[in-house]
């Protein structure tokens, strides 16, 4: 693997990355630009790589290293890739190793950018990262955050966990001959868990992570697609490369789900938003002593994915529920989803079967997917991974190529 970095602030997060890719196996050559080392030297990129870390073309120039780099490695990493960096890659310029080695490259490429918020936002890189995505290239979307000084905003690095993260997946489908099957596509997904208020103290809830509806969000975006996450009460770091929203109540997820589903071309509903609402909140905590206790009455909340079936229009063709069932003696898990799944109206339902604390806040899981044309696609016991990229490629099919 060849890791690029370019000469951003950014550029100390990258030490940790470099870190977790050669503890997990990787064979990894840092190619810094001449600038970059400017904020973290080549002393550095050695001692963690153990292999020389260089800006210059002229180095090793007997091996033809500009040539040789890019034609062993079997992916190519920029991080941080700042403005500069996405326009040379675009425009084909070769001034120093990093670019040379760009142009001689013949494997999958990850650029993750990181800038401020004005240079992602221009035209001009703008236009750049759509030439780099129409090469093949996988050019991550940045974090929103903190930035350099005070401000704040999106082009922020993702951290290194889940620029990581990203890779690994990334490294596995392009050596698996995986596609990048949702270039370009606007997806959303939710995922989490609402909450109803009863009192500033207490409310009803329920067991969802969010596990599964980030590792959703990993998946396309490893495939390409330009992912929107609606989170209600998920603690876990973002994904690298999604926009992420966070929301508490089920009124505060129907909102933004049904304004970012204008300008998706797929929603995944993976979050569990509740059924239920108290019919009044208490503005002070409600108290233990002073009689009996009190009765909860409770109201319907908006069916979310119901509603979104009902106003869809061409601007997001592919609905995905997820319906987490037990079977009772009115029927079976599966029998309760595909009732469900004519209920709702979507196009997929992904069926899991929860009882005995299976499916909520575990790194596995295992489903039935449950097609309106009537298919049945079994995803065994495993990572929540595995069931992501599952979901996508019925999404994938359904979409047909972008």
């Amino acid at each position: 693997m060849v890791l690029g970095v370019g000469a951003g602030i950014a550029a100390y997060k990258v030490c940790g990355l470099l870190r977790l890719l050669t503890e997990s196996g990787h064979d990894v050559r840092v190619v810094p630009t001449e600038a970059s080392l400017r904020f973290v030297g080549a002393a550095t990129w050695e001692a963690l790589s153990g292999a020389p870390a260089t800006p210059d073309v002229f180095a090793g120039a007997g091996t033809v290293s500009h040539v040789r780099l890019g034609r062993q490695a079997e992916l190519v990493v920029v991080a941080p890739a700042t403005a500069d960096l996405l326009a040379k890659a675009a425009t084909g310029q070769a001034d120093d190793l990093l670019t040379t080695t760009l142009l001689t490259a013949r494997c999958p490429v990850v650029f993750v950018p990181a800038m401020h918020t004005e240079m992602w936002e221009h035209p001009a890189t703008r236009a750049n990262v759509d030439v780099l995505r129409s090469r093949g290239a996988l050019v991550v979307e940045p974090a929103t955050g903190r930035l350099t000084g005070d401000d704040s905003g999106p082009g922020r690095l993702p951290e290194p966990e889940e620029i990581f993260e990203l890779v690994r997946r990334f490294s596995w489908r392009a050596s698996a001959g995986g596609e990048p099957d949702l270039l370009r596509r606007r997806v959303l997904v939710s995922t989490g868990g609402t909450r109803e208020y009863l009192d500033p103290v207490r409310f009803l809830g329920n067991r969802s992570s969010g596990r599964q509806g980030f590792a959703l969000a990993r998946a396309a975006t490893v495939r390409g697609a330009l992912v929107t996450v609606v989170a209600a009460n998920v603690s876990l770091p973002h994904p690298a490369g999604a926009d992420v929203v966070r929301v508490e109540t089920t009124e505060q997820l129907r909102t933004q789900v049904l304004a970012a589903a204008a300008s998706v071309e797929a929603v995944v509903m993976a979050a569990a938003p509740a059924d239920f609402a108290p019919a009044s909140v208490s503005p002070v905590k409600i108290k233990r002593e002073g009689g009996p206790p009190p009765s909860l009455e409770l109201t319907a909340n908006p069916d979310i994915l119901a509603e979104l079936v009902a106003d869809r229009s061409g601007a997001f063709p592919v609905v995905v529920g997820f319906a987490a069932e037990t079977g009772d003696a009115t029927g079976s898990v599966l029998d309760h989803g595909r009732a469900k799944l004519a209920r709702k109206g979507c196009d997929y339902l992904v069926v899991n079967d929860v009882s005995a604390g299976r499916g909520f806040d575990r790194p596995d899981n295992e489903a039935v997917i449950l097609g309106a044309d009537g298919s049945e696609t079994v995803v065994p016991r495993g990572p929540k991974d595995q069931l992501a990229d599952a979901v996508w490629d019925v999404v994938a099919s359904r979409l047909g190529n972008p």
